[in-house]
């Protein structure tokens, strides 16, 4: 069996294509017709170390909130996002379940975005795109089997994967082919042992199937874009990848800028971030930071550690401010605002890096058609309220007819339709 998952892998780490032409009214249809959801992209952001919760959330509930220090920079867009307080997964504590952002309760278990992009992606090149920004230490996206998703971590790997050029089309078609001879292998060495082995392998197998039956279907939709001509974007690399530990916030602003061009032309409508963050010292303003980004986070409370972590998580929320600003500036194809049919979530599985604690998570969603403005507290020890009831609604305004995510049974709808 070693020999068909090492196929497999390697087949679908060679797959992927190029970007489509931006969206055309004309081709994409109105957006505003009877059937067409309000919100119809989703982009979720996920810091490892999360945020500082005095610095990020306001003392006030409601619309008339003062801005806290975290929330400053984004202020002049804060009819655009809502804050919420009080809400997690009553996931279990510590690093080691920090994966449970998006996946609620349990770590493993499908993601928001995984629920979400089969359903909405159909017509896009890309189902869905998984990106970092800086070394990450746990995976935030899982498949319906629990497969966590690789991420793409060098911002010229997305820009070639998005705007490759005539060579790597073709590369990419060779590429194609021997995927699919190599699909075609995989097949029949699955059906040659399912003919021999128990029946509890035999449904391993088919759960294999299915997911060669996606493979499949994912190489056909790349094959019907190959042809397609590739979109010309007016924007500049840096010469290097920004990749090294220290450059992680520069990492993190050009992999913005990707992803609100991938957006715009429809490459894909389900797009993620994870945001990692080690041992490196920063540079901010001229000033090297008295510790290494993680050692900040584990701050004990000692306030000079509390404000150089807090100068960091500014830049987060500096960077994510500029992603909104590009939302609202680049238009669909009915020429609207991205950001009025685009949901944006911000938030983390780590509510107190200092405590290990993964309760009460900073947590800010903005765009695709919410009514916002405002701070939503919830009491953190009143289990009426999850950070699940978030995902329903969002999921609602998605257009997706659920009623549940993980543990959670309700919706945030009455604070936020």
């Amino acid at each position: 069996m070693s020999n068909i998952c090492n196929s497999r892998r390697n087949f679908l780490q060679a797959t992927g294509v190029s970007l489509a032409l931006p969206m055309l009214e004309s081709v994409d249809g109105k957006a505003n017709e009877a059937n067409t959801p309000v919100a119809q992209r989703l982009v979720c952001v996920g810091t490892y170390l999360g945020f500082h919760q005095k610095s990020f959330y306001p003392q006030q509930n409601g619309f008339d909130y003062e801005a806290s220090e975290l929330l400053k920079p984004i202020d002049h867009l804060r009819k655009d996002f809502t804050v919420l307080s009080g809400l997690d997964h009553r996931a279990g504590n510590g690093h080691g379940n920090w994966s449970t952002f998006l996946a609620g309760q349990k770590n493993n278990k499908i993601t928001l975005d995984q629920i979400t992009a089969p359903r909405i992606c159909k017509e896009s090149r890309f189902e869905s795109l998984q990106v970092s920004a800086g070394k990450v230490s746990r995976p935030m996206n899982f498949t319906k089997t629990g497969i966590a998703l690789p991420m793409i971590e060098r911002p010229s790997v997305l820009y070639k994967k998005l705007f490759s050029s005539p060579g790597d089309r073709q590369r990419l078609d060779y590429l194609l082919d021997s995927g699919q001879s190599a699909l075609d292998s995989v097949k029949e060495q699955a059906q040659q042992l399912q003919r021999r082995v128990s029946k509890n392998d035999q449904q391993k197998l088919e759960e294999y199937f299915s997911a060669l039956r996606d493979v499949e279907q994912r190489v056909a939709k790349q094959r019907e874009h190959l042809a397609s001509p590739v979109a010309k974007v007016d924007y500049a690399m840096p010469e290097y990848d920004p990749i090294a530990p220290t450059l992680m916030l520069e990492c993190e602003n050009v992999m913005y800028d990707l992803m609100a061009l991938a957006l715009q032309s429809d490459s894909s409508r389900v797009i993620t971030m994870n945001i990692g963050g080690l041992g490196q010292v920063f540079t901010l303003d001229g000033r090297t930071l008295r510790a290494g980004y993680h050692a900040l986070s584990h701050h004990g409370n000692d306030q000079d550690k509390i404000r150089d972590l807090v100068r960091v998580e500014l830049e987060h929320i500096r960077s994510f401010a500029r992603f909104l600003e590009q939302l609202k500036h680049k238009t669909d194809a009915n020429n609207q605002p991205l950001l009025d049919s685009t949901l944006v979530l911000l938030g983390t599985g780590m509510g107190d890096s200092s405590r290990h604690s993964n309760r009460n998570l900073p947590t800010l969603v903005a765009g695709g058609g919410l009514r916002h403005g405002q701070h939503l507290a919830f009491d953190p020890k009143n289990d009426s309220a999850l950070l699940g009831d978030l995902y329903i609604t969002m999921m609602q305004q998605l257009g997706l007819e659920e009623s549940t995510f993980s543990n959670a049974r309700n919706n945030l709808n009455q604070h936020l339709l």
